[in-house]
């Protein structure tokens, strides 16, 4: 998936300026794609000079003019064909997991702290898709089709958050229990496996 393509499916419901678009990503979007203020004015302009989108100047007496944007027919159709494509799985990178893999190398208070500033994290990102769903998702059957498959995004998002509290939980669990080896009795398998090679 593409920046883009995350654009132009919050323009197909109704036209917004750039400013409008941050907000909705920061707001409704950020549980399954991230992007900041410069990328997403920067794929405006992109998607503006494509064809796939168009900007038109709103005079404003009271507030700075602004730009709003619309997706364009040729927009629609790419996005349509996109939607009907297969989608794979996206890449893993996740750097507290290989700290955690690491972690024996270091007083196991390091890596527990760093495991529950994560936990913090993620309960703060839970508790605010928990207050979306209250004030957005309140009647769901009444709710228009569109919002009813945004309802779905973030229910994949409670999901995510869900699951990366209740990790955590069971790995400060496991790291409270854990009593500190020597470190040369941490090191031993691994100076005999590096004999074995030689």
């Amino acid at each position: 998936m593409s920046l883009a393509h995350a654009i132009m499916a919050s323009l197909v419901e109704e036209a917004s300026s750039g400013y409008e678009l941050v907000k909705d990503f920061n707001e409704r979007i950020a549980c399954y794609w991230q992007a900041s203020q410069q990328q997403i004015y920067r794929e405006l302009n992109r998607l503006e000079e494509q064809g796939w989108i168009a900007g038109e100047r709103v005079i404003q007496t009271d507030r700075p003019n602004k730009k709003l944007y619309r997706i364009t027919p040729t927009g629609l159709q790419a996005l349509k064909e996109w939607v009907a494509q297969p989608s794979d799985p996206a890449a893993i990178r996740e750097e507290l997991l290989v700290k955690v893999l690491a972690g024996y190398l270091v007083d196991p208070l390091v890596i527990q702290a760093e495991v529950q500033r994560r936990r913090e994290y993620h309960q703060a990102r839970l508790e605010h898709y928990h207050q979306m769903e209250k004030a957005y998702f309140q009647n769901l059957e009444a709710a228009p089709l569109p919002k009813q498959f945004m309802y779905l995004t973030l229910r994949r998002g409670i999901h995510y958050e869900t699951d990366w509290v209740a990790w955590c939980d069971e790995t400060l669990e496991w790291l409270k229990g854990l009593v500190r080896q020597p470190e040369q009795e941490q090191l031993a398998p691994l100076r005999e496996a590096a004999s074995a090679l030689g």
